[in-house]
């Protein structure tokens, strides 16, 4: 059902996911719609075969880019350029992937949910294995924290381009890179744990 799923990702991409009926995909193979539920189910579920191929790219684009990183500003700068590069060039992928009219609970709420955290996962254990083994148990919290917030800014800058395009999706990375990189250069230098700020309750 090659061509079931081809036509399904570009209308739910189009569209989105709250707008497509089932007889609409069918009919736009040329096949019947009890046709279509006997392979994927329901609507929930043919989404979510298309979403796992959009997501299962975008993660396989950031993880190719960080992978040959030397130092922590690396992986950031390869992490953010490939997740802009995929964006401008597989516009209809980021609009399944991240799909606003999808319901807040649920199956696919969880699936998308699931591919965020891959991509959070993906940029933490980057980060982390620039630095030195015997300070990674230390700094995994911050870093993680980090990740999680880096892709929340992404994600926003993303639907800000796609909304006005007042920029190129590289001058967007760069932009996001440039803001983000020197403050990750001097965390993860050794002598950024003496200024970091102690917790509370402990002397100095």
């Amino acid at each position: 059902m090659e061509q079931t799923l081809l036509a399904a990702h570009g209308l739910f991409a189009e569209r989105g996911y709250a707008a497509v009926k089932m007889d609409e995909i069918a009919a736009s193979v040329g096949v019947t719609k009890p046709l279509l539920y006997n392979y994927f189910g329901n609507k929930e579920q043919l989404y979510i075969a298309c979403m796992e191929r959009a997501g299962d790219s975008l993660t396989k684009a950031v993880a190719e880019a960080v992978a040959a990183s030397g130092n922590p500003g690396e992986a950031l700068g390869a992490g953010v350029r490939a997740f802009f590069d995929f964006l401008d060039s597989d516009r209809a992928a980021w609009a399944v992937l991240f799909d606003e009219t999808l319901p807040h609970s649920g199956e696919l709420a969880d699936g998308v949910a699931a591919y965020r955290g891959r991509l959070t996962e993906l940029v933490s254990e980057s980060l982390l294995a620039q630095l030195p083994a015997k300070r990674r148990a230390a700094a995994r919290i911050e870093v993680e924290a980090l990740s999680a917030a880096l892709l929340g800014a992404a994600e926003a800058l993303a639907r800000w381009w796609l909304r006005t395009e007042a920029t190129s999706a590289n001058e967007a990375a760069e932009l996001l890179i440039a803001t983000v990189e020197p403050g990750l250069r001097l965390r993860s230098t050794p002598s950024a744990k003496s200024s970091r700020p102690k917790p509370k309750g402990e002397s100095s």
